[in-house]
């Protein structure tokens, strides 16, 4: 197969070139999984009690009755969820979209993960207030590898089609792509609400980043998809790929938008770049100390979320709580499901048996003193953040005990005396085995 000439720069094509190998690896998985039986209409559960766990923690199901409409149609449905490898390791705030997949997998519905290795190097303007660089060939490569081994942690890799749309946009020439964009106008790209404020706030939009959300739209219809999950700020993009199944005559998939996940703070969403977030690839230790940090509100919020546990079963353990148990052996519950999700072995079990005696001895108060401290140029050395928030007498302490191991950030031990924190981050520090604050940074 040859990659045709386009309107795509030469290391694109090349990556798709590369990527043909590849694309035909996972043509014959998806036959492998095409030829298994199917699970029919009679085996398949109730609908209303699919609807019940298929809605839970979602934020919005477009059109409405259209989930419903299509369960009705007693065969299982494609239900598609797309993610740029903009960064070789997840954090536990893109699984809300995973896990809901992974319902619709239960339900013996056909899931389909789409690596977007074609979009990425376009670079999703999603929420953004500038152009976003787009990712190199190499980028891309090396973040998808690590795509796959860390979903089937939580998906069925038996039941898990794997998909990279450079396996049909490599392939489409200039005359193709233009057609494509013909099907979407500049008025409706300016109807989104990121792309508004910088036109009227004078910011330059480059032509290709309108490209992006009609290329996410376009995977739906190579794809046929009944059902496309999502962030909530991929909604816009989400219901092109409706628009451009109808024009292309195909019946619109229904979208399935997910809430993003608070972090640690409980009030910004989950990011590698604020500080906040739980890394699957987090040591269990670390991982389970992390979610020990949050407050007893947000735990509720991460069981909606992140839980396993069925709806029945959350709305049981809350009850306990209000009739006295201790918040803090709820959460243990969460932390201990999460940690195993994610960790084997017995090195993992070992270092969540040490964390598990340790907050079971109350290692961490019931109630953790919380402050605001301003950061100057948007950083604070961690040195003069221990001594602000009152946990050192003075930045010499605070580098003696960062020497001792003594030093921890929601449950992770500080090691580089050096570290700066950023302005937005929202953490528990601890110094030794009794002194915690939860510091807000400005």
């Amino acid at each position: 197969m040859k990659v045709k000439e386009s309107v795509i720069s030469h290391d694109v094509k090349t990556y798709c070139s590369d990527s043909l190998f590849r694309g035909f690896h996972h043509s014959l998985r998806m036959l492998q999984f095409r030829c298994k039986p199917r699970v029919g209409h009679d085996a398949m559960t109730d609908i209303k009690q699919q609807l019940q766990e298929l809605v839970r923690g979602a934020e919005e199901v477009l059109p409405d009755g259209a989930l419903e409409a299509k369960l009705k149609l007693g065969r299982p449905l494609v239900v598609k969820t797309g993610f740029d490898p903009t960064a070789p390791d997840l954090h536990i705030g893109h699984t809300v979209v995973i896990n809901k997949m992974r319902q619709f997998q239960e339900f013996g519905h056909e899931i389909v993960f789409l690596i977007g290795d074609f979009t990425g190097m376009i670079g999703d303007p999603s929420g953004k207030n500038a152009t976003r660089p787009p990712l190199s060939p190499d980028e891309i490569r090396a973040n998808a590898e690590t795509y796959e081994s860390q979903i089937f942690k939580i998906l069925d890799e038996e039941k898990t089609r794997i998909e990279f749309n450079s396996n049909w946009m490599g392939d489409m020439d200039a005359a193709g792509l233009i057609r494509l964009a013909s099907h979407h106008t500049v008025a409706r790209m300016l109807e989104r609400d990121d792309f508004n404020k910088r036109y009227t706030g004078g910011q330059p939009i480059s032509i290709h980043e309108f490209l992006y959300p009609i290329v996410q739209g376009y995977d739906s219809v190579a794809l046929k998809a009944d059902v496309e999950l999502g962030g909530t700020d991929q909604k816009f993009n989400l219901l092109v790929g409706r628009q451009l199944q109808q024009d292309y005559g195909q019946e619109p998939q229904v979208v399935l938008t997910m809430p993003l996940l608070e972090g640690l703070g409980g009030v910004q969403k989950m990011s590698k770049s604020l500080g906040n977030y739980i890394g699957i690839t987090d040591a269990p230790g670390d991982m389970f100390g992390k979610i020990m940090s949050i407050s007893d509100e947000l735990m509720w919020r991460y069981f909606e979320l992140l839980s396993f546990r069925s709806l029945d079963d959350v709305a049981g353990l809350r009850k306990r709580v209000e009739d006295g148990m201790n918040p803090r052996d709820a959460k243990f519950e969460l932390a201990t499901e999460i940690v195993e999700r994610f960790h084997y072995g017995t090195a993992a079990n070992a270092a969540k048996e040490e964390l598990v005696a340790r907050f079971q001895q109350g290692a961490m108060p019931e109630e953790i003193p919380e402050l605001t401290l301003p950061s100057k140029d948007g950083q604070l050395g961690i040195a003069h953040l221990l001594k602000e928030a009152g946990l050192v007498a003075s930045t010499s302490e605070a580098f003696r005990m960062i020497k001792q191991g003594a030093v921890r950030i929601d449950g992770t031990r500080v090691e580089d005396r050096s570290l700066l924190i950023d302005a937005g981050s929202n953490s528990v520090y601890q110094v030794g085995k009794r002194r915690f604050s939860r510091v807000s940074l400005t």
